[in-house]
């Protein structure tokens, strides 16, 4: 790879590693033993869900002179974005009950 193309993998992983932390904080966050989730909390959960998502988008977009380098990582994020807004579908499902 060139290396610009290795800055944009290094970026993507760092944007991944982000959204994983985020996703972690949003099921501690709904598992803690005894919690109610109230809408602050919720409101929180979502945005980390989202932002997680973004990051995600955002992951591809610095292979901009390498198109099938591109389209290779896209197709690898795909799967875990459509995974992570099936679960932000779901959370704001449930946020809905709760208010």
């Amino acid at each position: 790879m060139a290396p610009r193309e290795v800055a944009a993998m290094k970026d993507c992983i760092e944007l991944l590693s982000d959204s994983v932390h985020e996703l972690q904080k949003s099921l501690e966050e709904m598992s803690r033993p005894g919690s109610k989730v109230s809408g602050l909390v919720m409101s929180d959960i979502q945005t980390w869900v989202s932002s997680a998502m973004t990051h995600e988008d955002t992951c591809s977009e610095g292979f901009t002179d390498d198109s099938k380098m591109k389209s290779v990582v896209k197709g690898k994020v795909t799967n875990v974005a459509r995974l992570t807004s099936n679960a932000l579908a779901l959370i704001n499902s449930y946020a809905s009950l709760i208010e």
